[in-house]
């Protein structure tokens, strides 16, 4: 929970946390360099041996990944400590190999142990300069999300005047929902009580609030639940305060917010650190993809534009993360370009495919421009397929909980359709069956499973027969 969402800006966390990861071994080996020719030492292949261990070993040893608030917020010295002892440890480890391979005959001894005392303080500079750096962009105030309670007591109140005197945590109250009236709370002059617990919902809804906290007194079980019900139809992130283990959690763990006890009941998975994880793996994945299949792309716009009359591309709004509207691209497969209120689900006899939107439909050729939503973070290689406006707005009146698939960006391929569920759904039942795949990939989310369904999916592609 002190760990800001920073999908929307992690194209820069990303590359900073590659620099930062990249930095010591870079400062050292800088050091190193510039210490030889102040002595007049020549830098000769010994040396750059040396140079070789220091960038393999440096990002493995002297790494810190900054994954919560406390790291981030951790005074210089505490810093300055963790990266001289982990220096220490190289020193050792580079000793250890120069003496078993005898190696450290060779070196200038003047300018290994001045390098091994000199280079521990630019260093921490720099380190300590970059993690601030860091925490300007992922505590910005830009970065903050709006919050209110579920009851108004002392331990909401609390939490409120911890986080108004910590805004580095990006978290910005915008008051009370409580079915008592002022006066029996005893809310002092000033409290922002907006209203019953009945009007949470369409409240949140509203004003496009994030988070949530439920700090209903623990006898309240079954208002909390009843609470639980009516914000499935929200993307907003529930936090009950303190901890209960009764409930069906999605990202579940406990934690505290300046140590107060609180359990995530429905988070997104892609919360801090995770969510540079998920990025760099797309911005890698999706540039080498659209590099090796670039010609093969431009050859599909060719033969799209010369088989009918319309767009090569193919622009409908969908919902992405936060259930925000975004413009999903697609290569144009039927003669209409329907993105109102009614639109009717591709059949496998439907008359409005072109001669070439078949074909492309067959082996999901068409969803290929995509990669530059990926690339421009609107959607990710892994995720729930987004669904056009009007068949979410329909979707989301019958199924409980269809829009927490909403708090991660929607992908190219899911965890829904490599096990089976894509094509047509004529039937509600097959729509639910998606969406409980989608919330288990919510549960279950790590590196490995995309990776997993990435190359589930390329195996389909070619032998399944449920797209058209």
């Amino acid at each position: 929970m002190n760990e800001p969402v920073v999908f929307k800006r992690s194209l820069t966390i990303a590359l900073l946390t590659f620099v930062r990861t990249i930095t010591p071994a870079v400062v050292a080996i800088g050091m190193l360099f510039g210490i030889a020719r102040a002595y007049r030492i020549p830098f000769d292949s010994h040396f750059g041996v040396l140079a070789v261990l220091v960038a393999i070993l440096g990002p493995v040893l002297m790494h810190m990944p900054p994954v919560s608030a406390q790291q981030f917020l951790a005074r210089g010295w505490s810093t300055a400590g963790r990266l001289a002892l982990r220096w220490l440890v190289l020193i050792a480890i580079l000793l250890a190999i120069g003496y078993v391979t005898k190696f450290s005959e060779d070196f200038s001894r003047r300018v290994v142990l001045t390098w091994a005392v000199v280079t521990p303080l630019p260093l921490i500079v720099v380190m300590v300069a970059l993690n601030h750096l860091m925490r300007r962009l992922m505590y910005a105030p830009s970065n903050a999300r709006s919050a209110v309670f579920a009851g108004y007591n002392e331990v909401s109140v609390s939490l409120e005047e911890r986080l108004t005197k910590h805004p580095e945590l990006c978290i910005r109250v915008a008051g009370y929902f409580d079915d008592r009236s002022p006066e029996r709370l005893g809310a002092e002059h000033g409290a922002r009580l907006l209203g019953g617990l009945a009007g949470l919902s369409r409240y949140v809804k509203e004003h496009g609030v994030e988070i949530i906290f439920i700090a209903l007194p623990m006898r309240h079980v079954q208002r909390v639940l009843d609470l639980l019900d009516e914000l499935r139809d929200t993307t907003a992130s529930i936090y009950y305060v303190p901890d209960v283990f009764v409930f069906d959690l999605i990202q579940s763990r406990t934690g505290e917010i300046l140590g107060v006890p609180v359990v995530a009941m429905c988070e997104t998975p892609f919360a801090g650190y995770r969510g540079v994880v998920k990025r760099v793996m797309d911005i890698v994945i999706t540039s080498l993809a659209l590099i090796a299949l670039s010609p093969f792309l431009l050859l599909v716009a060719l033969l799209v534009r010369s088989s009918s009359p319309g767009p090569v591309i193919f622009k409908q709004r969908r919902y992405g993360l936060d259930g925000q509207e975004i413009l999903v691209y697609k290569f144009r497969t039927m003669k209409v370009t329907e993105d109102g209120a009614q639109i009717r689900q591709a059949t496998r006899d439907d008359d409005r495919f072109t001669p070439i939107g078949r074909l492309l439909r067959r082996y999901s050729i068409d969803e290929l421009p995509q990669l530059f939503n990926v690339l421009g973070g609107t959607m990710s290689l892994v995720g729930p397929r987004p669904h056009a406006v009007a068949h979410n707005e329909q979707y989301r009146k019958l199924i409980k909980g269809y829009m927490i698939r909403h708090k991660v960006p929607p992908g190219i391929t899911g965890l829904a359709q490599v096990n089976g569920c894509r094509g047509e759904t004529a039937r509600l039942e097959e729509m639910e069956a998606r969406v409980r795949f989608d919330l288990d990939y919510l549960r279950a989310w790590t590196p490995a499973l995309d990776l997993k369904i990435l190359v589930k999916t390329f195996l389909l592609v070619a032998f399944d027969r449920k797209a058209y």
